[in-house]
């Protein structure tokens, strides 16, 4: 069962001070993947699951690969149509008819070997690139020192196969096979890449069971086993590589997270109380978490950093409150750790995370929740406004530029003797003044608008009279009614006489 994560205050008290929050809301169908699978998507994977994404990925793959195909084929006749005329007009009818066929034949054959290697994997020619280097002088990697990580991880990954006994040498050979695989295709891109690495991870987790006999309940441990020995020995090539955006990206971050150094806990509604002593050393441990996870190699242990990161959070929150933490209460105060931690490399991370981690664990489980957080809770950071902080766009915008910084509550200038109540009488004073400082606001405004009123007014009035003045009304005198018909001719008009019946003889 999924929790809406939406942001709301803390309770009805501050929600009668405050104007309605607008945060951002994260609901189980932008949780989960958007094709309806059950499983967490991943913005990385443009809301889809690890598994939906890749069928997507290949679709797509398929069709650009038929239409490069298709083109290839018709510019190939219409390159062999002009051979064909060019050799009939420049004396090929002096060749005899086999050795016509003979020559057009190998061009063909060139032709269409040629536009196979255009269309064929460039991990081909990465090898015999490699294998004349490797003819020529000694491996980089054979004269290069092992690090003392990478070789204490590849003992332990052997020691931990000698325990299923053939089932590990071939599951070591498999490795190595990839390995060695990845070595040769260092020239693909960093998408490539991460493709391969999860279609290893898919086949070596489709063979554990049947075909090497690794029972049920330890099949994850092996997957871990083998990311860790994999993934270790590949982090330098594809952690931040320089193909990508990844190092703009976390500049862009970073930048973004110091210029909102002034956001308060009061701000976001942090429901974590840090004057409690138990709890101040949640919220340090948690930021150590989040920022201890750019120094490891395995993307599981990136994912394990997250989640002690986001335990801590829930138990700060948990003591605070004295009840259970809901999502509600869990993904702002994830907000303000990664705000108050700015860890380094943050974007970077995350990518690493997403593009060779063991899919199964970004897709279901406590880790995968976790990381599908903080992923909301940068594209929050990355989108706050003032409307989110239930700030001004005035106030929003002198806080970013520095202008000016919110008003902090100042409890730690009060000695440890000093009681509760006090504490809470001056929480209440401040905020009875950031109230009063509304009010004026809103009387400015109100007296403001007046002014307009009143301007109005007088402008309408002064246009009337302009225009009265401009064209005046002229007022005539009123002329003398008309006497009726059939009324008495007092003022003995000369009306006609009236009219006398006649008789006419028949």
């Amino acid at each position: 069962m999924f929790l809406s994560l939406t942001f709301f205050p803390l309770n009805r008290k501050k929600m009668s001070l405050k104007s309605e929050r607008r945060g951002i809301h994260v609901d189980q169908s932008e949780l989960l993947c958007k094709k309806g699978c059950g499983y967490y998507g991943n913005p990385a994977w443009q809301g889809f699951c690890s598994k939906c994404w890749r069928e997507e990925y290949h679709k797509a793959r398929q069709k650009q690969i038929q239409e490069d195909w298709e083109l290839a084929e018709r510019l190939q006749r219409e390159e062999e149509e002009a051979y064909a005329s060019s050799q009939s007009t420049q004396g090929a009818q002096s060749l005899t008819f086999s050795k016509f066929e003979e020559k057009k034949t190998n061009e063909k054959t060139r032709k269409v070997t040629t536009v196979k290697k255009f269309f064929t994997a460039s991990s081909r020619a990465g090898a015999k690139k490699a294998e004349i280097q490797e003819a020529k002088a000694p491996s980089p990697s054979i004269n290069r020192q092992a690090s003392i990580e990478t070789d204490r991880v590849s003992k332990e990954f052997i020691e931990f196969l000698k325990t299923y006994h053939k089932p590990g040498q071939d599951i070591y050979k498999q490795c190595k096979l990839f390995l060695d695989t990845m070595n040769h295709k260092r020239d693909l891109s960093i998408e490539e890449q991460s493709e391969c690495a999860q279609d290893f991870y898919q086949n070596v987790a489709e063979k554990l069971q049947p075909r090497w006999k690794v029972p049920p309940e330890k099949v994850e441990k092996v997957m871990d086993q083998i990311e860790k020995y994999i993934m270790t020995r590949q982090y330098k090539y594809v952690f931040c590589p320089e193909t990508t955006d990844d190092e703009k990206k976390d500049l862009a971050v970073q930048k973004r997270i110091r210029a909102l150094h002034w956001v308060t806990p009061q701000m976001l509604c942090v429901p974590v109380n840090e004057e409690i002593p138990e709890v101040s050393d949640m919220v340090v441990k948690a930021i150590t978490d989040i920022i201890e996870m750019d120094s490891k190699r395995v993307p599981r242990d990136k994912l394990a950093c997250i989640t002690k990161c986001s335990k801590h959070i829930f138990n700060a929150i948990k003591i605070t409150k004295n009840e259970p933490a809901s999502a509600d209460d869990f993904l702002p105060t994830l907000i303000y750790i990664v705000l108050k931690g700015n860890p380094p490399r943050l974007q970077s991370n995350i990518q690493y995370i997403t593009r060779f981690c063991n899919p199964s664990r970004l897709m279901t489980g406590e880790d995968g929740y976790y990381f599908t957080n903080l992923c909301c809770a940068v594209a929050f950071i990355e989108k706050l406004d003032a409307q989110s902080l239930n700030l001004s766009q005035e106030d929003f915008d002198r806080f970013m530029t520095g202008q000016t910084s919110p008003k902090k509550q100042e409890s730690d200038s009060f000695s440890p003797d000093v009681c509760l109540g006090v504490k809470q009488m001056y929480k209440n004073l401040d905020l009875l003044s950031q109230l009063n400082e509304r009010q004026e606001r809103i009387v400015t405004e109100a007296k403001k608008l007046e002014k307009d009123l009143i301007d109005w007014t007088e402008g309408i009035t002064k246009e009337v009279q302009d225009i009265v003045e401009k064209y005046p009304l002229e007022i005539k005198p009123k002329s003398q009614a008309l006497a009726a018909i059939d009324s008495e001719n007092v003022e003995n008009d000369k009306l006609p006489p009236p009219l006398q019946p006649q008789v006419y003889a028949g």
